[in-house]
């Protein structure tokens, strides 16, 4: 039916697996990851050093274990990019049914190695932060719900996905783990937009966002001290903020030089959270605009073919991964520069993390495997068919 409506496109009869895939992924947005993990791995020589003689191991022990969850993070994201899309929504739908019942048991079995919220498995050798592992999982199963609606007939998919994302948010916002809710909450609403969404509604939901903000600033510490510190004139010099400023500020231009800076000296989570205020007086702004033109580059050539793209589920699941994955770098960056409030969020590929390199790895192979060019996926060549 689909060819007698459409028309037929040319394919390559029996053409091998990687040959089809390299023919037909986004190279640009490919490079650009990979690039930004050797980034990173350039960052934690630097920034993850002091940690480990603080911590008396091998002074690249830290560099040693990124490389490794690295290395996994880019074999799953290479193997799941060879995905087509009904592999990726029974992929999605999978993991985000582990990382759900992962994240629910937190409170019984996580812990928060001291940091005041319960968002971790310790393992021993290692932790895991299954929030990471819910959100490629929560975008993908919240496009089914969402395509499914368009579908005559259809299930009321729009309203079943925003009852997910409310038990999401909630059970996030208990750890507490505020970045991570509004992540999925910004995901949710972007996706919905673009599955049809009336701009009024989203303007309701924006308000009940707020709502909550108000609330948990009156009944969460927490999420107080956060906020007061980020809206407070002083800056305390001592503070994670005050030495990533400092260390921006320091950095100028062209940075103080290659191994020259003191900031990862000062900062607890100079390998982690504050990895770009390392890149910014080590290398200088020049290094940090490089970084932001490689973010932009996997959202924007991401969003570009995703305007294309004629299926539903494809176009919102898309869309909700490249705009979760780019503004989780913005408000990574944002925190160093004092613009967001501390939300204790990773900086994809860049920083240092199994569970955020490894995440992230998943949701940009679903990505680059939902931007691949396919026979029929471009709502322009079905108009020139039907135009002839």
């Amino acid at each position: 039916m689909t060819e007698m409506a459409f028309g037929t496109v040319p394919v390559r009869a029996g053409e091998p697996v990687l040959p089809k895939w390299w023919r037909t992924i986004d190279k640009w947005a490919l490079s650009a990851v990979l690039i930004l993990f050797g980034v990173g791995m350039l960052l934690g020589l630097a920034a993850s050093v002091p940690l480990a003689e603080r911590n008396g191991l091998e002074q690249f022990y830290y560099v040693k274990r990124q490389a490794v969850f690295g290395v996994v993070a880019l074999v799953i994201m290479l193997g799941i990019s060879m995905l087509d899309p009904r592999q990726i929504r029974r992929l999605g739908v999978i993991g985000f049914a582990g990382a759900f019942v992962a994240v629910m048991l937190l409170p019984l079995l996580g812990t928060d190695f001291g940091k005041g919220a319960v968002r971790w498995y310790s393992l021993g050798f290692a932790s895991i932060q299954p929030s990471e592992f819910l959100k490629p999982g929560f975008v993908i199963i919240s496009a089914w719900f969402m395509a499914a609606a368009h579908e005559v007939g259809g299930p009321p998919g729009r309203a079943y996905s925003f009852l997910l994302t409310c038990v999401i948010v909630v059970a996030l916002a208990l750890q507490p783990d505020f970045g991570q809710a509004s992540l999925v909450l910004f995901a949710w609403s972007v996706m919905y937009f673009v599955s049809g969404a009336p701009i009024a509604l989203l303007t309701g939901i924006g308000g009940l966002a707020i709502t909550g903000g108000f609330f948990a600033y009156n009944f969460s510490d927490h999420f107080a001290r956060r906020i007061d510190g980020f809206l407070s004139t002083d800056v305390d010099p001592r503070t994670q903020i005050g030495y990533a400023t400092n260390a921006i500020q320091e950095g100028g231009f062209f940075g103080v030089g290659v191994g020259q800076g003191s900031v990862k000296w000062s900062l607890p989570d100079a390998h982690t959270d504050f990895i770009i205020a390392v890149a910014a007086e080590e290398y200088g702004l020049i290094l940090v605009l490089c970084i932001i033109a490689l973010y932009a580059t996997v959202v924007i050539r991401s969003m570009l073919r995703l305007t294309r793209e004629r299926d539903p589920f494809t176009r919102i699941a898309g869309t909700g991964l490249a705009c979760a994955f780019g503004v989780q770098a913005i408000i990574n960056m944002g925190v160093a520069v004092r613009l967001l409030p501390a939300k204790g969020m990773t900086l994809p590929f860049v920083s240092y993390g199994g569970s955020s390199v490894i995440a992230s790895g998943i949701a940009v192979g679903m990505l680059l495997a939902l931007t691949r060019t396919r026979p029929q996926g471009q709502i322009s060549d079905i108009l020139a068919r039907r135009g002839r």
